[in-house]
């Protein structure tokens, strides 16, 4: 426990979701686009129709049909896996948890690139690993730099967000997904493929997720319905070989027996009756237009030696701040002018760069995005 530090982002949204500040720090879908109707319709049925069912204890691997759901979704992306290769968890961040529990020993070597998702550094120092980074560029981890670390002790796992990553935004290339997928294989690693954006692309062509192009059983891939539908229903997944699965399986049992059966059963239910490739479509809508008002508000609104990401989807950007400038110390004074982001230190597993910054543009409608680009602005215009 001694290794284990609170979230940045947990302790800032303490601070920075006050309602008088425009807020751009979470990672917030917005909540204006909870099919909420939908959700509510859903629920009552199934009290109606298998209430008792429903408030019952349920099997760990999670609610038989929506396994299956799952499994033909992922088939359609190219996943081919039976359904008994998939595990209903809470949200994928218990996916995460999961895999480590399973793979990691103290001292074992976890790869991420460099920045990296805060929730799955912390996750892995629970489990005192030994997290090595490899550098990240517009093209997602760069991962011709994985042959330097072969020769390190049990090299355990890989992580990555390909799609949309979390806190860049940025998408791993065809290109390397292929080369990822052939180190693991050559050198027995396993891939943990997190994604919780990959439904939000608005932008160009979906790629094959990494679990498509493995022949091998190397490759467990992480989904979730928190940035589709709402995050309060706390539904994900697992999808990876058998065993595996079956040993994330008596994990989960020891830690909480199973997911909600009525937030399960109900998700089932609506995706039986709603249109999700339709909901999803407005969502990339949505979200491409605020991702787009906030490129425009920074170029409007920046100095001009600031650089950011240009993501194709998901619900955050990077930005660079001009040379000699820290988040931390900009983050206070952004605070007074009633803005707040998340400095970008706490997403480096090592060698922190204090100079970027990261934006959430899902959670804000354009106005609100141009005038909190605004505020932002005039604080670095005073520096």
């Amino acid at each position: 426990m001694a290794r284990l530090k609170p979230s940045a982002v947990r302790e800032i949204l303490k601070v920075a979701e006050r309602p008088d500040i425009l807020s751009f720090a979470g990672g917030l879908p917005a909540p204006e686009l909870f099919p909420m109707e939908a959700i509510a319709q859903a629920h009552a049925e199934v009290l109606a129709d298998e209430g008792r069912a429903a408030l019952q204890y349920s099997t760990t691997e999670g609610y038989a049909p929506l396994r299956e759901w799952i499994r033909g979704h992922m088939a359609q992306r190219g996943i081919r896996a039976t359904s008994e290769q998939v595990l209903i968890t809470n949200g994928s961040q218990q996916g995460i948890d999961l895999v480590a529990k399973a793979m990691l020993d103290p001292g074992d070597i976890v790869v991420v690139e460099n920045p990296s998702y805060l929730a799955a550094l912390q996750n892995f120092a629970g489990y005192e690993a030994d997290i090595r980074v490899v550098g990240s560029d517009d093209e997602g981890m760069c991962v011709d730099e994985l042959e330097e670390l072969v020769t390190e002790r049990r090299l355990k796992l890989i992580y990555l967000v390909p799609n949309f990553s979390n806190p860049k935004g940025t998408t791993l290339s065809v290109e390397r997904r292929h080369a990822l997928v052939r180190f693991a294989q050559t050198h027995g690693v396993l891939i943990l493929e997190d994604n919780p954006y990959g439904e939000l692309r608005f932008r160009g062509t979906h790629l094959p997720p990494l679990a498509s192009l493995d022949e091998a059983g190397v490759v467990v891939h992480l989904g979730t319905f928190s940035k589709t539908l709402a995050p309060g229903l706390r539904i994900g997944w697992a999808v990876g070989p058998k065993e595996l699965i079956r040993s994330l399986t008596i994990i989960k049992q020891a830690a909480d027996l199973h997911t909600a059966t009525l937030a399960q059963r109900a998700t089932y239910r609506l995706l039986q009756r709603f249109d999700y490739e339709g909901h999803l479509s407005q969502l990339r809508l949505h979200y491409g237009a605020r991702c787009q008002a906030m490129l425009n508000s920074l170029t409007a609104h920046m100095p001009k030696d600031m650089r950011w990401t240009h993501p194709d989807g998901g619900m955050f950007l990077w930005a660079e701040l001009p040379r000699g400038l820290s988040g931390d110390e900009l983050f206070p004074r952004a605070l007074e002018q009633r803005v707040a982001f998340v400095p970008g230190t706490s997403f480096f597993a090592a060698n922190p760069q204090p100079q970027f910054i990261r934006l959430n543009y899902s959670n804000r409608p354009p106005e609100i995005i141009d005038e909190g680009m605004r505020r932002l602005g005039a604080v670095l215009a005073a520096k």
